[in-house]
């Protein structure tokens, strides 16, 4: 009997994992360019005792969750500021905190006081040299498909357009491995160097990518995770049932 109850609070166990990463989807719902969170998959592992293998058996993770990389849905902002990436690709940013680079899609741009080219989280957008983009004051921007960066500088004459850097960004092919580090960011999941940018996405202005998390599928998971939890813990109400009637039954009468 204890190995029906130990069955079932493992599966209790492995939903918590998966509804933690169900909220963490429904919470990011609105951050824009967020990549939804995929639960990752385990692998079962008998307890050995006394080295003897039992019928207990444990899921275990094999590794860090993955993402999804589908594309998020495009709003058309009409704003010079908004950029994002058709179909695949990310842009290479580097967190305020510094460290390495990392990738995002996320590109909803602003200025900081020292001219320096951020997105909405206040990470740094970087060059295709992986150097910081700071640019000068002007009165309009263009980004071109490429992700080059052209300004009417502010005392500049009507029509003149310098170009001021190139947004580094990459394909990445499809058996490169990435993962979301623990600061959320995407990176390789062994520390090793991302690889370099290839200026394969295409860049689109006055466009801003929503969260690629599907609310709907979300929110009929997490009631379909409900009924689940619901269903281990009455096995267990069961099973001690059952232990307490199959104990009844073993005591001498009374009287």
């Amino acid at each position: 009997m204890d190995r029906l109850i130990h069955t079932a609070l493992n599966s209790l166990a492995n939903l918590r994992d998966t509804r933690v990463t169900s909220a963490q989807n429904l919470a990011n719902l609105a951050v824009p360019g967020f990549r939804r969170d995929l639960q990752n998959e385990g692998s079962a592992h008998f307890l050995n005792v006394l080295n003897t293998q039992s019928a207990r058996a444990f899921q275990l993770e094999r590794a860090d969750n993955g993402f999804s990389r589908q594309a998020g849905p495009m709003d058309r902002t009409g704003d010079l500021m908004d950029l994002a990436i058709a179909d695949r690709g990310f842009f290479y940013i580097l967190p305020p905190e510094g460290g390495e680079p990392a990738l995002t899609r996320r590109a909803d741009l602003q200025i900081n006081a020292a001219g320096a080219l951020m997105n909405g989280a206040g990470e740094a957008m970087l060059s295709n040299e992986l150097q910081p983009i700071i640019l000068p004051p002007f009165r309009d921007m263009v980004v071109d498909d490429l992700g080059q960066i052209s300004i009417t500088p502010i005392d500049g004459p009507d029509g003149q357009r310098v170009q001021i850097a190139t947004l580094a960004t990459v394909d990445p092919a499809d058996n490169l491995p990435l993962q979301k580090s623990q600061d959320g960011r995407i990176r390789t999941p062994d520390g090793t160097p991302l690889p370099p940018p290839d200026q394969m996405a295409r860049v689109l202005q006055g466009m801003r990518e929503g969260s690629n998390v599907n609310a709907t599928a979300e929110l009929i998971a997490s009631v379909e995770l409900q009924r689940t939890f619901e269903l281990n813990l009455r096995m267990i109400q069961t099973a001690r049932e059952i232990d307490e009637a199959g104990s009844s039954l073993l005591q001498m009468p009374s009287g």
